[in-house]
């Protein structure tokens, strides 16, 4: 009877295991696009609105999903905190702080650390091409990401059975 309880545990844990990793290459793409709805609505605030960086940070945040919303969020409270302080600086701290939240990689990081540089130290329509290029990167990614998911998802989630109910074959 423990014997049964204890491999009926490792078969759960082993299928738990599979589908969070499964998990992450599913949140992966509604992040992405996530992210990317908040950059053309940054775009949209800095060039048309003027407002200030701050304040489109928390905009945006207020309406993303909560996963990419909370690096906009800091962001702007990292802004209005330590005012004087280079955006850059502010929008790195917010990506460090928050990003392990997200189910995003190393890859969309680094197009988001590479727009901290521009992001308050130009003109609006250099801004503006910086976005319109962060946001054609992410759309590649996008596409990637949705084709790992189609590719890896389904295959963690059932090696994590199958891995289970290999140590249980192998415990008994």
């Amino acid at each position: 009877m423990l014997k049964l309880i204890g491999a009926l545990l490792i078969l759960f844990s082993a299928t738990m295991i599979g589908w969070q990793i499964g998990k992450s290459y599913a949140n992966r793409p509604p992040q992405l696009r996530a992210l990317l709805l908040a950059l053309q609505m940054l775009e949209t605030e800095i060039v048309y609105g003027s407002t200030p960086l701050h304040r489109a940070f928390a905009k945006i945040a207020a309406r993303i999903p909560p996963a990419v919303g909370r690096i906009f969020q800091a962001a702007a409270e990292e802004l209005v905190s330590k005012e004087g302080q280079a955006t850059q600086i502010c929008w790195q701290t917010a990506l460090e702080k928050h990003w392990m939240n997200t189910a995003l990689g190393n890859p969309e990081k680094d197009v988001l650390r590479g727009l901290g540089y521009i992001l308050g130290n130009s003109d609006r329509e250099d801004q503006q091409k910086h976005l319109q290029l962060a946001v054609t990167h992410l759309r590649a990614l996008e596409e990637e990401a949705r084709v790992e998911q189609n590719k890896y998802e389904r295959m963690y989630k059932t090696l994590g059975v199958l891995s289970g109910l290999l140590l249980v074959i192998l415990m008994f």
